[in-house]
């Protein structure tokens, strides 16, 4: 059984002797580390951090499993048949009276239908008009698409898609929506996003099959958060999945001053081994050293995408081993810029990347340009970093979870379809 510990200090290092003050001889695990109050002219900073220690006596509680795989296809599959479903039942036809005394049930409920219905239009007519505020420059635009399809027009520009994707999705819906499913913008919406998930390429989180190895590297411009992010992962390889890996840490970031350190921290907290590689030459007997983990994670030092120097270096301890498959994973931001992300893409591309992971969730409200980027480029999102906490603040990637957020706003939680 656990039981957890919170230490404070101006520091993670002064928090930590605090614990050893406190815990003693124990062996702890790190649970979280989070910054509570940036260090200013008028106060100190306020760190925090949290650790956890197997009581001895009690029985350790088994982990639940928490299926994490992505399912959003079969998921908008079954919406999309649910939808159309409905949309295709057939009126009722009702027999002619005479001269009814009295309006049936069936005929009241009919009726008010059909007063719903025109409620319905008249209130989409109503947003079209709204729309129309949005963007006067856009007039010409907006006018030419159908009332239904404004609201989520509007949205999807405002969260930093590019014109031009959308224009083409529009198109897209507009050639394959049943006219039935037009009626009302409730329906075009789910309609929308379902055909906007499919179009998010994500990389399954899959179970590991020893004795199988995944060796990951993580490359990507300063400041998108690499070593938070390897953290992370580490963490979440070797403690919080239902079958627990062993992981192994290289950097090959020397330059930032305390990359190593920070590195080192997080790994002697986790009980994790770890490598630091300053030549290429030394690359592969560095992974011979950590052939006993099930998982490596390599990270580099963070570059200006235009910096071709340490982007070459970075390729030439790639080239120096020649018999492991290692994965490239480009970590991006999320609030950046779709021209930087091309920009960044289009430098590091020749590392030959496999996946992106996405960080900074949470720091911006224009996830669009994360959609554009992906959706050009067909790179899938194996990741999602969603705040600073380590190691809890990182999912594997979903389409639902990624879009829901793009065009209702952030959110930690995630929907249960």
């Amino acid at each position: 059984m656990k039981k957890l510990y919170t230490f404070s200090a101006e520091s993670v290092p002064e928090a930590l002797i605090k614990a050893k003050a406190v815990i003693g001889e124990s062996d702890p695990v790190i649970e979280s580390i989070k910054e509570i109050r940036k260090k200013t002219l008028s106060q100190s900073a306020l760190c925090e951090v949290v650790l956890s220690v197997e009581l001895p006596d009690e029985e350790a509680r088994e982990r639940e499993e928490e299926d994490d795989v992505y399912v959003a296809l079969s998921k908008a599959a079954r919406e999309i048949s649910e939808i159309t479903k409905a949309a295709n039942l057939p009126d009722r036809v009702l027999p002619k009276a005479k001269a009814p005394a009295k309006p049936s049930p069936i005929a009241e409920h009919a009726e008010l239908s059909a007063i719903q219905k025109e409620i319905n239009k008249l209130t989409d007519r109503v947003k079209l008009i709204q729309n129309m505020m949005w963007e006067k420059t856009n007039e010409k635009k907006i006018a030419s698409i159908p009332p239904e399809f404004a609201e989520i027009y509007r949205v999807s520009r405002q969260s930093g898609m590019t014109s031009e994707h959308l224009d083409s999705i529009i198109s897209l819906t507009l050639e394959n929506m049943p006219l039935t499913m037009r009626q009302e913008s409730a329906t075009v919406r789910r309609y929308f996003n379902t055909l906007l998930r499919k179009m998010v390429p994500v990389r399954i989180e899959s179970r590991l099959e020893r004795p199988k190895k995944k060796v990951q590297m993580l490359v990507g411009p300063t400041g998108v958060g690499k070593t938070t992010t390897l953290a992370k992962l580490a963490a979440r390889f070797a403690h919080k999945l239902s079958e627990h890996y062993k992981v192994g840490i290289m950097t090959l970031d020397t330059y930032r001053i305390g990359a190593v350190e920070q590195l080192t921290f997080y790994a002697k907290m986790m009980r994790i081994g770890i490598e630091t590689v300053r030549d290429p030459i030394d690359f592969s007997s560095a992974l011979s050293s950590l052939r006993h983990c099930d998982i490596v994670l390599i990270d580099t030092a963070g570059c200006s995408q235009h910096d071709k120097e340490k982007i070459g270096r970075i390729g030439q301890f790639l080239k120096a081993e020649k018999e492991t498959s290692i994965d490239v994973a480009l970590v991006l931001a999320s609030n950046s810029k779709l021209e930087d992300l091309r920009d960044i893409y289009k430098n590091y591309s020749p590392l030959g990347i496999d996946t992106v992971i996405a960080t900074k969730l949470d720091e911006t409200a224009s996830l669009g340009s994360m959609f554009s980027f992906v959706y050009e480029n067909k790179k899938p999102l194996s990741y999602l970093s969603i705040g600073q906490e380590v190691p809890d603040d990182l999912l594997p990637a979903e389409s639902d979870y990624f879009i829901s957020c793009m065009l209702s706003g952030f959110r930690k939680e995630r929907e249960i379809a």
